[in-house]
């Protein structure tokens, strides 16, 4: 009989914060992040074609099961569910108009014109 690893209760409830807050797939954001990794930056004589961080943490952290979390991974997880919910509830004037705005909100993985 295979034994279960236990999760405890808060990472249960961060695990749910993290995907509610996060609502672009992998897919999406594996893209946007290489769209945002390939910049100018891409063109220079040594690009850079890393994806940017902390972009690529949740992009492992979406492939990965509950069981298979790092206090690394909880911690990042912990970060972005903060900044996003920081970033929605002090949004610009411009609302969704604002590039940057919308853009540090991707890069943590929620897209606000994302209705999921």
């Amino acid at each position: 009989m295979a034994r279960e690893s236990r999760i405890e209760p808060e990472v249960e409830q961060l695990w749910e914060d993290f995907h509610s807050c996060v609502n672009v797939t992998s897919d999406q954001l594996r893209t946007w992040l290489m769209v945002q990794g390939s910049g100018e930056e891409a063109f220079e004589p040594e690009p850079h074609l890393g994806l940017p961080e902390p972009g690529r943490h949740i992009l492992s952290i979406l492939g990965k099961r509950k069981v298979d979390l790092t206090a690394e991974d909880i911690q990042v997880m912990r970060e972005t569910v903060v900044e996003i919910q920081d970033l929605l509830d002090g949004p610009p004037e411009e609302g969704l108009r604002d590039e940057q705005w919308r853009h540090s909100l991707m890069n943590l993985g929620h897209d606000p014109l994302n209705q999921r």
